[in-house]
Protein backbone atom coordinates (compact mmCIF):
# COMPACT_ATOMS: atom_id res chain seq x y z
CA UNK A 1 0.00 0.00 0.00
CA UNK A 2 2.72 2.55 -0.78
CA UNK A 3 0.99 5.14 -2.69
CA UNK A 4 1.30 8.83 -2.22
CA UNK A 5 3.96 10.76 -0.71
CA UNK A 6 6.86 9.05 0.58
CA UNK A 7 7.26 9.29 4.08
CA UNK A 8 9.69 8.75 7.01
CA UNK A 9 12.92 10.51 8.46
CA UNK A 10 14.86 10.46 5.71
CA UNK A 11 13.03 11.58 3.40
CA UNK A 12 13.01 15.53 3.34
CA UNK A 13 15.59 15.32 -0.01
CA UNK A 14 13.39 13.32 -1.99
CA UNK A 15 10.33 15.47 -0.97
CA UNK A 16 12.56 18.39 -2.08
CA UNK A 17 13.65 17.59 -5.01
CA UNK A 18 10.08 15.92 -5.95
CA UNK A 19 8.80 19.45 -5.34
CA UNK A 20 11.36 20.88 -7.29
CA UNK A 21 10.48 19.49 -10.42
CA UNK A 22 6.79 19.37 -10.08
CA UNK A 23 6.62 23.28 -10.13
CA UNK A 24 7.47 23.62 -13.68
CA UNK A 25 4.63 22.49 -14.65
CA UNK A 26 2.53 25.04 -13.30
CA UNK A 27 1.74 27.79 -16.04
CA UNK A 28 2.52 30.73 -13.78
CA UNK A 29 5.40 29.87 -11.92
CA UNK A 30 7.00 29.13 -14.72
CA UNK A 31 5.97 32.26 -16.47
CA UNK A 32 7.64 34.15 -13.09
CA UNK A 33 10.71 32.29 -13.50
CA UNK A 34 11.63 31.08 -17.06
CA UNK A 35 13.59 34.56 -17.52
CA UNK A 36 12.04 34.84 -21.02
CA UNK A 37 10.32 38.39 -20.06
CA UNK A 38 14.19 39.34 -19.95
CA UNK A 39 15.15 38.14 -23.20
CA UNK A 40 11.83 39.42 -25.15
CA UNK A 41 12.67 43.07 -23.11
CA UNK A 42 14.77 45.37 -25.71
CA UNK A 43 16.55 46.81 -22.43
CA UNK A 44 16.85 43.51 -20.78
CA UNK A 45 14.44 44.14 -17.76
CA UNK A 46 16.14 47.55 -16.66
CA UNK A 47 13.79 50.61 -16.98
CA UNK A 48 16.04 52.92 -19.24
CA UNK A 49 18.84 52.39 -21.98
CA UNK A 50 21.29 54.37 -24.12
CA UNK A 51 21.15 54.30 -27.81
CA UNK A 52 22.27 55.86 -31.16
CA UNK A 53 19.95 57.81 -33.36
CA UNK A 54 19.90 56.10 -36.83
CA UNK A 55 17.26 57.69 -38.62
CA UNK A 56 14.41 60.33 -37.63
CA UNK A 57 10.42 59.43 -39.14
CA UNK A 58 7.14 60.22 -38.89
CA UNK A 59 4.74 57.43 -38.00
CA UNK A 60 0.82 57.97 -38.51
CA UNK A 61 -1.43 57.51 -36.13
CA UNK A 62 -3.92 54.45 -36.25
CA UNK A 63 -7.55 55.52 -37.20
CA UNK A 64 -9.81 57.30 -36.28
CA UNK A 65 -6.90 60.33 -35.59
CA UNK A 66 -5.13 61.89 -38.73
CA UNK A 67 -1.45 62.77 -37.53
CA UNK A 68 2.39 62.31 -37.86
CA UNK A 69 3.96 60.95 -34.59
CA UNK A 70 7.88 62.09 -34.59
CA UNK A 71 9.77 58.97 -33.96
CA UNK A 72 13.77 57.83 -34.37
CA UNK A 73 15.24 54.76 -34.83
CA UNK A 74 17.01 53.93 -32.28
CA UNK A 75 20.21 51.41 -31.79
CA UNK A 76 20.81 50.32 -28.31
CA UNK A 77 24.39 50.13 -27.12
CA UNK A 78 24.26 47.70 -24.45
CA UNK A 79 22.85 44.95 -27.03
CA UNK A 80 22.90 46.21 -30.15
CA UNK A 81 18.93 45.82 -31.07
CA UNK A 82 16.85 48.40 -33.04
CA UNK A 83 13.80 50.14 -31.80
CA UNK A 84 11.36 52.73 -32.71
CA UNK A 85 11.59 55.41 -30.13
CA UNK A 86 8.74 58.30 -29.01
CA UNK A 87 10.05 61.98 -29.24
CA UNK A 88 7.38 63.51 -26.83
CA UNK A 89 6.72 67.51 -27.02
CA UNK A 90 6.34 70.03 -30.02
CA UNK A 91 9.18 70.57 -32.10
CA UNK A 92 11.78 68.68 -29.96
CA UNK A 93 12.68 66.38 -33.12
CA UNK A 94 14.52 69.83 -34.21
CA UNK A 95 17.12 68.94 -31.52
CA UNK A 96 17.83 65.48 -32.13
CA UNK A 97 20.37 64.53 -34.80
CA UNK A 98 21.10 61.15 -35.97
CA UNK A 99 24.37 59.74 -34.43
CA UNK A 100 23.60 61.52 -31.02
CA UNK A 101 23.74 59.59 -28.48
CA UNK A 102 19.90 59.23 -26.41
CA UNK A 103 18.63 57.89 -23.27
CA UNK A 104 15.10 55.95 -23.17
CA UNK A 105 12.65 55.56 -21.11
CA UNK A 106 9.84 52.54 -21.17
CA UNK A 107 6.67 54.03 -23.00
CA UNK A 108 3.89 53.01 -20.22
CA UNK A 109 2.59 49.82 -20.64
CA UNK A 110 5.54 47.91 -19.96
CA UNK A 111 5.78 46.24 -23.91
CA UNK A 112 2.33 46.99 -25.39
CA UNK A 113 2.15 49.88 -27.80
CA UNK A 114 0.46 53.09 -26.67
CA UNK A 115 -1.99 54.74 -27.55
CA UNK A 116 -2.70 55.35 -31.36
CA UNK A 117 1.20 54.74 -32.18
CA UNK A 118 2.01 51.07 -33.91
CA UNK A 119 5.16 49.45 -33.16
CA UNK A 120 6.19 52.27 -30.70
CA UNK A 121 7.14 50.40 -27.05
Amino acid sequence: MGSGKTSGIRTARKLRVKRRTNRWADQHYKKAHFGSWAKANPFGGSSHAKGIVLEKMGIEAKQPNSAIRKCCRVQLIKNGKKISAFVPKDGCLNYIDENDEVLIAGFGRSGHAVGDIPGVR
